[in-house]
């Protein structure tokens, strides 16, 4: 025999594969810290198909059939034959301390190489494209870990893969989880369909790969039901035939519903979009939350998620959210805490290695989406219908619910082009959409219900129900309310001296910014001149940790809520903050200074004053507003100048747009006049002159603004399911908003080499640490451990942030082991840390200053702040 030849049958020999019945899915680290063999391929994948049976049978019967064909389980159980290869075999022969160039069917495998391909879930979708299954199939087991694996033109039986001796393995394996699941390939009738069983498959797997499964000598069917409980997966059981004063008013049951409510609730039959149009204070929250209630009881919805517009929103929502929970859950219902508090969703449920400290879905912004009951952001919603990382797991968490879009606004072309996105593929897969709004155009309306308006009331109910009719328009006859004053002033001065005039005459005052740091100087400004007139102050804005927002949040949400009403005539207050002011929040203040804005916000921040009727006011307090604006003419010449730092928040042409409405306003009388000043503001029109350069800035954008068309383009690519996925950080969701970091604050944090912990000293001098090794430290202490330094957490525009620190160092730290610190070949963000100086000052952790040109501080009554160094 020829060497050639002898060495052509060496090859054959040494590349036959190994039985997939041999092939392990994973390691598993013992008590004692030692790494072994987890449990096999197919053995995992059992348990994620058994697993996604269970959680599809938590659907009620019409929505689990609308959703998920016959054979979802098999996609979701066929998402990892692609470990079936001597690549991943290999690697998990490393793993657990052995080499595999020892054993003769891994001799010439490639671990190293993986990224090439998505590693194993790119040989799944190899491998169900070379069964031909049908269409979607191959798709949903390559994207298992949340992106679109780029395999390009390589093919199942390629060497790669470790050629036909390992693709016939895999095939072995799919016709054994066929038969062990009583289960063929699913047929998808629509996209919409495939995307919430690629959802269904992640979380499946992320279950089936949790605590309950680690040890392969286990046995396992028993644990499948146990597993979901603790993952939070709960069918809750709802106390029927409630009435509004049962949910609403439970200690005295005398509530009744306003007749907006209650034309709005009765609406609301079944699946469809519902849009409630009413002005602030009218109480659209409990008019959306008691026709959800309605769903639920009658078996025509899973639960509810309440997306508020922006993370700037108060945490007070929660707090109403929970009220309302506690009224309509069954004391039956197993794990019902979980339920009640969303601290409990973080820390009491089991999620397998994504879920848990350190994995990507650990954060609770993403595992509420999962809950049957949760507040979020819009983004989070948003991000269902994005090619983002695990954009398919959202759609999955929102499949079947009531999801209320609380105060959604005509502002914002960007997101507007997302949200109609999102309220179309809601509509398809068993949803109940609620969108509240009180200033919401026509044009709008239209694009969320996909439809024509011809309604010009207000209030106004829209209905569009899943018949197919055309949409059911139902005005609503609502009393004016008494007349707010409005007054323009040009500069900070006047007002400044009103606020302090009025809080020192006993009112309770509140002043809006449109930035943090505008904010913090007005806090600044007010401070010590307030204190001296016996007055108290106090600022709320985003830049807080989770700590001292809460806190805040609590005292100066009760002093001007109605918890405050018997502490109210004691002494005047100030109350500064941002936007978070003008979104979901029940406070009713006396006089109200605001910052221009358009004209949507400036409604929704009237909204806050003289909110209630029988709120006790001092004789001295007159139903007014003043704005802070620029004189129009001088704004449209120049409004960066004019505007100063709104104008990187808002666009121009809006601004002005919204200056040149209120200009002759000295009366505003709700609802009467809403509808005529958005609709002034939005409505489309020739510009010339002044005008024209500005709203061609607004459509084509400038070297420091993106323009409408470009924002627009740029929505309907994130909306593109081709091409590659992007990572979280890079799915801008809101126009409005700037891009931000996380930076973790400490007193001190440090490696100790001879204990293998990381030491840290928290804000308020407490220490704690982190082991090296995580056997150390059971589950639950890990999560408690999380939890706590998510509360040392500020989320920070880029240019304000410390330096960053390489993924090795954040790794070096143990910092790994609690955050998501990202995925490099991603390119995914990273944490940023800083230590504070008891005097306040930032410094890095070697205790570096900032920069030459601003010093950085964080104050627990000022937040985290930029300071410029004067010239």
């Amino acid at each position: 025999m020829s060497r050639f030849a002898r060495r052509k049958s060496v090859q054959t020999e040494v590349l036959h594969a190994l039985p997939y019945q041999e092939c392990y899915a994973k390691t598993w680290v013992k008590p004692d810290g030692s790494i072994v063999f987890g449990r096999t391929v197919l053995n995992h994948c059992q348990i994620v198909g058994e697993t996604a049976r269970q959680l599809i049978a938590l659907f009620p019967e019409s929505l689990s059939q609308r959703l998920f064909p016959h054979g979802s389980e098999l996609a979701a159980a066929s998402h990892d034959i692609g470990k079936v290869s001597p690549s991943f075999a290999a690697k998990l022969q490393k793993a657990v301390g052995a080499d595999y160039r020892l054993v003769p069917a891994l001799s010439n495998a490639m671990p190293e190489c993986e990224s090439r391909w998505g590693g194993h879930a790119g040989v799944s979708q190899a491998t169900a494209e070379a069964l031909k299954a049908p269409k979607y199939v191959a798709e949903i087991l390559g994207q298992h870990h949340g992106f679109n694996p780029q395999i390009d033109d390589k093919r199942a039986g390629d060497e790669v893969f470790g050629g036909q001796s390992w693709q016939e393995e895999r095939e072995k394996l799919v016709e054994a989880l066929k038969v062990a699941l009583n289960s063929d390939w699913p047929v998808f009738q629509t996209a919409a369909q495939a995307r919430i069983v690629a959802g269904l498959t992640s979380v499946a797997d992320w279950i089936g790969s949790g605590s309950f499964f680690e040890d392969p000598d286990a046995d396992w069917q028993p644990l499948i039901v146990q597993a979901l409980t603790d993952a939070g997966f709960i069918r809750p059981q709802i106390i029927p035939e409630l009435t509004f004063a049962d949910v609403f008013d439970p200690e005295h049951r005398k509530m009744q519903p306003r007749l907006a409510q209650q034309l709005f609730f009765d609406q609301v039959k079944g699946p469809g979009v519902y849009i409630l149009e009413a002005q602030m204070g009218m109480g659209k929250t409990e008019a959306a939350l008691y026709a959800a209630y309605k769903l639920m009881a009658s078996g025509q919805a899973t639960g509810i998620y309440f997306a508020l517009l922006t993370q700037l929103t108060s945490n007070k929502i929660y707090d109403r959210f929970n009220a309302f929970l506690e009224q309509i859950i069954h004391s039956d219902t197993p794990n019902r805490a979980l339920l009640l508090h969303s601290g409990a969703w973080l820390l009491d449920t089991e999620m397998g290695e994504e879920g848990r400290p350190g994995g990507a879905w650990f954060n609770h912004k993403k595992r509420g989406l999962l809950a049957p009951f949760a507040v979020g952001t819009l983004d989070q919603a948003l991000m269902a219908v994005m090619n983002v990382k695990h954009g398919f797991v959202r759609a999955f968490g929102l499949a079947g619910k009531v999801v209320i879009l609380d105060e959604v606004h005509s502002y914002d072309l960007y997101t507007g082009t997302i949200l109609n996105e999102l309220t179309s593929f809601l509509r398809q897969i068993g949803c109940t959409v609620i969108i509240l709004s009180a200033t919401l155009s026509r044009q709008r309306r239209e694009a969320l219900i996909e439809s024509s308006s011809a309604a010009t009331d207000y209030p106004l109910i829209t209905a569009v129900d899943e018949s197919g009719n055309p949409p059911l328009e139902s005005a609503v006859h609502q009393p004016d309310s008494p007349p707010v004053c409005v007054r323009l002033i040009p500069d900070d001065g006047k007002a400044l001296e009103e606020a302090l005039l009025r809080a020192e005459q006993g009112q309770q005052v509140l002043w809006i910014e449109n930035t943090v740091a505008e904010a913090q100087q007005r806090y600044l400004d007010l401070a010590s001149r307030v204190s001296a007139l016996g007055c108290e102050i106090g600022l709320l804005h985003s830049r807080f940790t989770s700590t001292d927002r809460q806190r805040n949040e609590a005292r100066w949400v009760s002093a001007f809520g109605k918890e405050g009403w018997h502490d109210r005539q004691k002494q005047g207050r100030i109350l500064v903050g941002t936007q978070v002011l003008e979104q979901s929040l029940d406070i009713d203040a006396d006089f109200l200074v605001s910052r221009f804005a358009p004209t949507d916000m400036l409604l929704q921040r009237i909204g806050r004053l003289w909110r209630h009727e029988l709120t006790p006011r001092p004789s001295s307090a007159r139903c007014e507003c003043w704005l802070i604006a620029p004189n129009i003419e001088q704004a449209l010449k120049n409004p960066t100048t004019a505007f100063g730092a709104t104008a990187s928040v808002y666009a121009p042409y809006v601004l002005c747009r919204s200056l040149e409405v209120w200009q002759t306003i000295t009366q505003l009388v709700l609802p009467s006049n809403i509808r005529h000043l958005i609709d002034k503001t939005y409505q489309d029109r020739e510009e010339s002159g002044l005008w024209s350069e500005l709203l061609r800035l607004l459509k084509k954008g400038s070297r420091y603004r993106t323009g409408e068309e470009a924002l627009q383009s740029l929505a309907r690519l994130t909306l593109s399911r081709d091409g590659k996925t992007l990572p979280e950080h890079k799915a801008d969701t809101r126009y409005s908003d700037q891009q931000t970091r996380e930076v973790l604050l400490v007193r001190s944090l440090r490696y100790d080499s001879e204990a293998c912990v990381t030491r840290i000293r928290l804000l308020d001098g407490q220490e704690i640490f982190i082991p090296s090794r995580r056997h150390r430290l059971t589950k639950p202490q890990w999560r408690q451990l999380a939890v706590t330094l998510y509360q040392q957490v500020v989320s920070v525009k880029p240019s304000d942030c410390p330096s960053a620190l390489s993924l090795g160092e954040l790794e070096k730290l143990q910092l790994g082991q609690i955050f998501y610190l990202g995925n490099p070949q991603e390119d995914e963000a990273l944490l940023r840390v800083a230590t504070v100086l008891d005097s306040g000052e930032i410094r890095t952790l070697d205790g570096a200053a900032f920069g030459n040109e601003k010093s950085l501080e964080y104050r627990n009554d000022l937040g985290y702040r930029a300071i410029k160094y004067k010239e």
